[in-house]
């Protein structure tokens, strides 16, 4: 082979290297690594004709972005106002978003569409919210608004993403029906705003959702409205609301199951307040049943000491009227998983000293086996320990003993020393800890001034975790002593108890029933260790 052969090779192989190379390079547009992550919806650039036009006449409208985007849901995100017979038709055209309309439009009337969530752009899903495209077949565009403020009832937050919407009064009926087609959504502040409204008789309503289709949903969505009709005459602000869980209107198991351990599970779609529990079939094994209702009976964990029923019934009460009654199923050869595995009452590896000691487990505790427990003090071997099942909760038992300041306590419990139903046996296990110092815990006492004799009041006290760690009844000027706790930020919540059963009560809106009132004060209350915090606190007025 000639130099010049050689040549023409390397220079044939060095050109299909550089293609392959120039055409990779070309397959990923765009693709790049590294560098800030795009936050920012798409921009609108043009709306032909202009947003506010008025002597409407065209049949479509175009919307141009500065980047490529998409559209999503919008069966549920995009609506128009008033409702036409026809829905306009969208399309994606590059970057440009044409709505054209297939039916005839009003005259003299303002129109508004509203995108919602639909608009969003390709790479990172950003949307543009609250998008709107106003126009008016007429000489004048509707100018009123309607503005306001969206927060949660019990904690007085503001609401993100909350749906506000008003139907006219002669559409009212479509509330938790249809879709409105006049709607906004709240900011991070919760503050909405209506905008381009025509004068008339309008209902009020907000929405925090779960499914996203803009129809009120009782089981998993908030809800707020504004009793009174609006009658809009001129532009409104202030009409603020507040968004509350109702009550389901009627009592209903959402979920039940026969658990691994044998034991069975249901949860409740309402709070009850005097639940009972029957097995009526077989009826003979009721009487042997152990219950355990959740703290604010909503649901309940059922313990049947005899399974060898095929079936069993199983019914829920509440003054003495049936609420529901299911059926639940064994299979023949069913076995079951029981593992009496502890957990504690421990703050770390400290026991508060105004607390017992409480060992816990999944299953009731039947027998407590002394035998089989040991207890160390600093290494040394002690007899003394006290052990009890909880009176107030079936799977749990206290272990009391003086416990002393500085000492470590080292606690073995041998195989067998607990016996469940069913004669499940825990593992050997060990508990070490100490004594906390009560020097580490303080106190608060608040003077509690009311506003109006004849009322009632709950106070609670809520921990820097949101958490209600305790409440008390107030219907006069009193003092309140709130004794070891630990060092931290806490918070008060008053809730105006105007019917007086000692517990919040949550709206209705078919009956046209707000929530009770509540105040959350502001103020922090930071308890340090081994101090006493004396505060005066005045309830306000209901507001």
């Amino acid at each position: 082979m000639t130099n010049k052969s050689i040549y023409r090779i390397i220079s044939i192989y060095f050109i299909l290297i550089l293609g392959i190379s120039i055409f990779s390079g070309c397959g990923t547009p765009g693709q790049l690594t590294g560098g800030p992550k795009d936050t920012k919806p798409p921009k609108i650039l043009k709306m032909e004709p202009k947003d506010l036009s008025t002597n409407f006449k065209a049949k479509k409208v175009v919307i141009t972005f500065d980047e490529y985007f998409k559209l999503q849901n919008e069966s549920k995100e995009f609506s128009v106002s008033p409702e036409m017979e026809k829905q306009p038709l969208l399309k994606v055209k590059k970057k440009s978003l044409e709505i054209s309309f297939p039916d005839s439009l009003e005259k003299n009337t303002t129109y508004t569409l509203n995108f919602g969530k639909s608009i969003a752009d390709i790479n990172e899903g950003n949307i543009i919210k609250n998008l709107t495209y106003v126009f008016s077949t007429g000489p004048k565009l509707d100018s009123l608004s309607i503005s306001g403020k969206i927060t949660e009832a019990l904690t007085g937050k503001p609401v993100l993403d909350a749906i506000v919407m008003i139907f006219p009064l002669n559409r009212d009926t479509l509330f938790g029906k249809k879709r409105p087609s006049i709607y906004t959504t709240t900011d991070s502040s919760g503050n909405y705003t209506l905008r381009n409204l025509r004068k008339g008789l309008y209902k009020a309503y907000t929405i925090k959702e779960q499914n996203g289709d803009k129809i009120y949903q009782q089981t998993s969505d908030e809800v707020g409205f504004i009793r009174d009709t609006i009658n809009l005459n001129s532009s409104l602000k202030d009409l603020n609301m507040v968004t509350f869980k109702e009550l389901a209107s009627s009592f209903r198991i959402i979920d039940r199951k026969l658990n691994t351990d044998g034991s069975i599970f249901m949860t409740f779609n309402q709070k009850l307040k005097k639940p009972n529990i029957t097995i009526t079939e077989p009826s003979a094994i009721d009487a042997s049943k152990l219950v355990k209702f959740s703290a604010h009976n909503d649901s309940v964990k059922i313990w049947l000491k005899d399974l060898s029923f095929d079936s069993t019934k199983v019914s829920i009460t509440e003054d003495d009227k049936l609420l529901q009654s299911v059926k639940f199923t064994r299979g023949k050869k069913e076995t079951y998983t029981r593992n009496l595995v502890p957990s504690d009452n421990l703050e770390g590896n400290l026991l508060n000293p105004n607390r017992p000691f409480k060992i816990s487990f999944p299953l009731p505790v039947e027998s407590i086996d002394p035998s089989k427990i040991t207890l160390l003090e600093d290494s040394i071997p002690k007899n003394g320990l006290k052990l009890q099942k909880d009176s107030t909760d079936l799977l749990s038992v206290l272990i009391k003993y003086p416990w002393l300041p500085k000492s470590i306590y080292e606690i073995k419990f041998s195989a067998g020393a607990f016996t469940s139903i069913f004669n499940a046996k825990n593992k050997e296990f060990t508990k070490k800890f100490e004594l906390a110092n009560k020097d580490n815990y303080g106190t608060l006492q608040l003077k509690v001034k009311t506003p109006e004799s004849g009322k009632q009041y709950i106070l609670q006290v809520i921990d820097d975790k949101k958490n209600i760690i305790n409440q008390n009844i107030v219907k006069s000027d009193t003092t309140l002593k709130f004794a070891n706790y630990r060092a931290g930020i806490y918070y008060l919540r008053i809730l105006y108890d105007t019917n007086k059963n000692g517990i919040w009560d949550t709206g209705n809106v078919k009956l046209g029933i707000q929530p009770e009132k509540a105040y959350n004060e502001p103020k922090e209350l930071s308890i340090k260790a081994n101090w006493d915090r004396n505060e005066d606190i005045t309830i306000p007025k209901m507001p």
